[in-house]
């Protein structure tokens, strides 16, 4: 059987989603990841992706919520990635799921700060700077595939966030767990990294093998940035 799953976009025209179009969606992509297949992880000029993504409230029943994140951490690791937020998907709700416990290099993880993030889900987040320290990486983003792009952030950040059960939580990331943490976030805000990023600084994946270095140093010299 074919991959190839036909997605569909709600157009300009109808300048809304509304809780009926949301949650047919979100079945449908549902069956299509229960039928055995990966849904397709929605790629720039989708309009979700530049959406303000709408607060989670009542628009799913708790059961399709726990299906819809299911979902989406199968996806986000097949894809594989670190992170995935549900406009992704081409679900226009404020949901991400989070998870980075790929290995590392010990000289990775203490320049950059990359300490392993259990898996977890944020519904409703927001994020504010702690402070003025700022940390500048590449980064790379599944709905960009194929480039990674410089990315200044701040390093310490507050957030808070619903879970699943509607629990509210309060937490403070620093580092790389940080730059996910934002990096899904501004998803839900119709933001993707490249409007963020230094652009000249941006790869593609197979020129950036030259420039994977613990931190940044090179690519700036290399790449004029």
């Amino acid at each position: 059987m074919s991959n190839e799953v036909e997605i569909t976009v709600q157009t300009a025209e109808t300048n809304a989603y509304s809780p009926e179009w949301i949650r047919d969606e979100v079945i449908r992509i549902i069956e299509i990841f229960e039928s055995g297949q990966m849904p397709p992880i929605v790629q720039l000029g989708h309009p979700v992706l530049r959406a303000q993504a709408a607060d989670f409230t009542d628009q799913l029943n708790s059961e399709l919520l726990r299906r819809l994140l299911d979902t989406m951490r199968a996806v986000m690791l097949n894809a594989p990635g670190v992170g995935l937020a549900a406009p992704q998907l081409g679900i226009p709700l404020r949901i991400a799921v989070l998870q980075d416990l790929y290995e590392t290099t010990e000289e990775i993880a203490a320049v950059r700060e990359r300490e392993p993030l259990e898996y977890f889900e944020i519904i409703n987040p927001i994020y504010s700077a702690i402070g003025t320290r700022t940390a500048t990486f590449y980064e790379g983003c599944l709905s960009f595939n194929g480039y990674q792009g410089v990315v200044e952030r701040p390093a310490d950040i507050a957030t808070s966030y619903l879970d699943a059960d509607g629990a509210a939580h309060e937490k403070n990331f620093s580092g790389w767990q940080a730059r996910i943490f934002q990096h899904e976030t501004d998803h839900l805000s119709g933001t993707v990294y490249i409007d963020k990023a230094i652009t000249r600084s941006l790869c593609a994946n197979h020129e950036y093998v030259r420039w994977t270095n613990p931190d940044i140093a090179e690519a700036k010299i290399g790449l004029n940035f």
